[in-house]
């Protein structure tokens, strides 16, 4: 086997992400177009509402691959082709926090709706439906009466006669 010959592995020499460092907010320039993710497609490709209106298939480019992930919901800055209006390249992902200043300030339409962790379901949002009722020590008397019940868990069904000490079984009964 060869020796190792730094310190660590892929996931030391990739880093880690503690410091996160604030950084300067992009706006669009012209041919740019701020979206909304609708739905991931795959291989690198997702189906976004672009706040022009319109509904385009966008790329994520190689730069951000592998590197910026990009989930449903989340507000993105993607540059439009010239020559086919109906899709587009993703050239930037706003974290929560940039959408909000973006909204702000105007640029994104006040009816969205900006979530930290979308795919994330609140406890409030979970409902149990809870009956009231005394009628428990019915229920409890029930069940004693079932695990009480012996259990016919052989191939062949019950005989009728307990005191019978023939174990000779008739095969064209069956």
């Amino acid at each position: 086997m060869p020796k190792n010959k730094g310190k660590g592995g892929k996931n030391r020499r990739r880093g880690k992400n503690e410091g996160f460092v604030k950084r300067e907010l992009v706006e669009k320039s012209e041919g740019q177009e701020y979206g909304q993710v609708i739905r991931m497609l795959g291989n690198g490709r997702l189906e976004a509402y672009c706040f022009d209106g319109k509904k385009r298939l966008c790329h994520i480019r190689g730069k951000m691959r592998k590197k910026v992930w990009v989930n449903q919901g989340d507000i993105i800055l993607v540059s439009k082709r010239e020559f086919q209006d109906d899709k587009a390249d993703i050239v930037l992902r706003y974290n929560a926090d940039e959408a909000r200043l973006l909204k702000k300030k105007g640029a994104l339409p006040a009816s969205i709706k900006i979530e930290d962790n979308p795919n994330d379901q609140l406890e409030e949002d979970i409902a149990f439906d809870f009956t009231a009722g005394d009628d428990d020590d019915s229920d409890s008397d029930s069940e004693d009466e079932i695990l009480s019940q012996p259990q016919n868990r052989g191939m062949l069904p019950p005989s009728d006669s307990e005191d019978s000490d023939s174990d000779d079984v008739n095969l064209d009964e069956l």
